[in-house]
Formats: structure tokens, C-alpha cells, sequence
């Protein structure tokens, strides 16, 4: 089943104090707009991004190719309606989110994805109501004192069948979420648990609770991979996790999978626990052949034992061909998959005819890895 998803980014940074748009203020090393599309990229085939109106071109740049970028409208409704207008005829579902809530993890659209695919419609997360909450008329009195148990606070992603979602916005109503529009035309809506890392960052102080969950108090350390292999004729290509049929393979110990490789090599070298060729060279038969994906994820095991987490992944392939941005979102998945749901960017480039990839003969990479040490390491 395939799915799409929607970052509503048009929001101005008035209420936060900022002259820029809110989803280009900076959490940590990145944007909230990076970090919302790096949870979202290892569960959707296609991402659009709505934009505030003359910031098109700064985020299609920050983004890259494969994402989508759309003018958002005066409204949410409106923009998430803009956004709606590019999902293709062979999505299944629609997840909407919101790059304010920047920090909800892969995790949390997983598992709405996973009730959606269990026959629900329309799927949203929430949190328990623990603070009491009055109806109030305009002059300040009380009306009412709802039932706190029954109350939830809605976040994102929300999901929806795309039929369903398309039915909502036809009315061209507006709400707060697209919860509120489903529940107009009376279709069902369920509440699963969400985050509290999942909240809206609006205020600086909202950005502060943020930091706290990144890991502000967490040592950083950072390495670079690199990986090149000539090219085989007869071989498949195996590249960033995936399979490139009628596509020349590479030589090499395993499946040759350079963005893999140059992966694993920049985590070692960010947790100093060896390299490549010491975890998993040519004196290590039982590697012969072994996947990239298999390569990552031990890896992951790895560090992970030693008592890192990853915090963010970047890698660029180095290659005139193949050519990566029909594929990039479901290449960034597969590796993101295989470093158990971790943030992962993959850019591509040329050497404009110079050396090894430039002249053809092989393809490499060059990756970066960002990891913390904590002792206590959030999820």
C-alpha cells in the first residue's frame, strides 16, 4: 500500500518572533521542516511540502530532488488542499503533517499507517487531557466544565484513506486539522497514543523543550565514509539499499552497495569502533555477498551496544549514473529501515567527466554520520 505525505510549512514565525517562516527556523544542526521529512521519508513514496509564497525556491533547494514543493494557501485547510492536488491516483493513504511538530518520530506514522492499513479511514495521534479545562463565554465566566477523561490533544501526522481526505476538502471548509474536516462529513476518526516529543513548536520556549529532546545534554561526535568500486558486467547493482535492475553491478567482497558502505564506514569512524574492512573485509567469508542492508544494520547493533544512538545521516553517491531522484524517497527508506528508522539524507552529483565515476568506469560515495553518547538516550 502506498502512501503519501503532506508538510503543511507555510506558516509565518510571527508568533515565535522570527522574520523567517517557522519551518526554517533551526532545531539542533537542522530545520523543523528537515527533521519532520526525514521521520516521514522512510514511510512515504511521495512528500510535498507547502510553502509560504515567495519561499518556493529556498525550500525546493533545501529539500533536493524527490520532495515536492507546492505555494501553500491563506489558510491550513487551504494549503493541505494545494498539497492534496499533487498526490498521485496510485496513493492509498495520506498522512498530513504538520513541520511545526517536528520531532514526532518515524515511529508514530508507522503506527498510523498501521491502523490505517487495518481497515480505519481516518487515524490521528493524542495525548491524555491532564489539566482541567473550563468553557468560558466572551466576558470571561464559565459555562462548563467538560469531562477531562473524553478529551485528547490532537498532533501529527494524521492519516487518512485518500479518498476519504479528498471527500473532506471538497467542502472547501476550514479547520484546525483535517480531523475536524473528516468528522464534518461524518466519517469516524480514531485516536491512537502520541508523543509528547511530538509537540508544536511555536515559542522560543516551545523550541527549548525541543532541544531537550535531541539530546542538547548528549556528547556529539560525527565521522565520514567513503566508498568507490569499479563496475562488473554481468552483476546487479545494488545501491542505497535497493536493487537497480538493467543497471551495471560493481566488484566487490559483498553486493558492492557503496552508499551502504561509505554508511557503515562513517559510523565506525564516529564511534571509533574500527572500519569497513576490520568488521566486515575479505578475512570474514561469512560477508561474501552480504547485503548492504545487512552491513547496516549490524553496524547499527554495533554502535548501538556501545552506546550510541544515531542523530542524523547524509550521504551523497558519486555517479553519472544511475540517476537517483525517481528513486531517492524509497532509497532513503531502505537505508533508514535498515538503521532501525534512523534520519537519513542521500544527494547525488557528478565529477564532470573527471577520474574513476566520471569517466564511467565505477560509482563511490562519501557519507557523514552524526551520533550521541548519552546515558540516558530518549527514543
Amino acid at each position: 500500500m502506498k502512501c503519501a505525505a503532506i508538510i503543511a510549512a507555510a506558516g509565518s514565525g510571527e508568533r515565535f518572533g522570527a522574520q523567517i517562516p517557522k519551518a526554517l527556523i533551526h532545531l539542533g544542526d537542522r530545520t523543523l521542516l528537515e527533521h519532520a521529512i526525514a521521520a516521514l521519508a522512510p514511510v512515504a513514496t511521495q512528500i510535498i511540502v507547502t510553502a509560504p509564497a515567495g519561499y518556493e525556491n529556498q525550500i525546493r533547494t533545501l529539500v533536493g530532488d524527490g520532495i515536492e514543493v507546492v505555494t501553500g494557501g491563506a489558510t491550513r485547510s487551504e494549503s493541505v488542499r494545494n498539497g492534496l492536488a499533487l498526490v498521485t491516483s496510485d496513493i492509498d493513504y495520506v498522512l498530513v503533517h504538520d513541520a511545526a511538530r517536528a520531532l514526532a518520530t518515524t515511529q508514530l506514522a508507522r503506527n498510523v499507517i498501521t491502523e490505517l492499513s487495518n481497515g480505519e479511514k481516518a487515524v490521528i495521534p493524542g495525548l491524555v487531557q491532564v489539566d482541567t479545562v473550563k468553557s468560558v463565554d466572551s466576558s470571561g465566566y464559565v459555562l462548563a466544565t467538560p469531562d477531562r477523561s473524553t478529551l485528547r490533544r490532537v498532533q501529527t501526522p494524521q492519516g487518512f484513506s485518500r479518498e476519504l481526505l479528498v471527500k473532506a476538502h471538497a467542502s472547501k471548509n476550514d479547520a484546525t486539522d483535517d480531523g475536524a474536516l473528516v468528522e464534518t462529513i461524518g466519517a469516524k476518526v480514531k485516536i491512537i497514543q502520541g508523543e509528547e516529543r511530538a509537540l508544536k513548536i511555536t515559542t522560543p520556549a516551545d523550541l527549548s523543550i525541543a532541544l531537550s529532546y535531541i539530546g542538547s545534554a548528549s556528547e556529539f561526535r560525527s565521522g565520514v565514509g567513503v566508498d568507490a568500486h569499479t563496475f562488473a558486467v554481468g552483476k546487479p547493482l545494488w545501491l542505497a539499499g535497493i536493487l537497480w535492475p538493467s543497471e551495471m553491478g560493481v566488484e566487490g567482497h559483498s553486493d558492492g552497495d557503496v552508499a551502504a558502505h561509505a554508511i557503515c564506514d562513517a559510523l565506525f569512524a564516529a564511534s571509533g569502533l574500527g572500519d569497513l574492512g576490520s568488521n566486515f573485509g575479505v578475512n570474514r567469508p561469512e560477508y561474501a555477498g552480504a547485503s548492504g542492508a545487512k552491513l547496516l544494520n549490524e553496524t547499527l547493533a554495533m554502535i548501538t551496544k556501545a552506546g550510541y544512538k544515531i542523530s542524523h545521516i547524509s550521504v551523497q553517491v558519486i555517479a553519472n549514473r544511475p540517476k537517483l531522484g525517481a528513486r531517492r524517497i524509497e532509497a532513503i527508506a531502505a537505508l533508514s529501515n535498515a538503521l532501525g528508522g534512523a534520519s537519513v539524507a542521500l544527494l547525488a552529483t557528478t565529477t564532470d567527466g573527471m577520474g574513476l565515476t566520471g569517466e564511467g568506469k565505477g560509482i563511490a560515495a562519501i557519507a557523514s554520520a552524526l551520533i550521541t553518547r548519552n546515558s540516558d538516550i530518549r527514543a
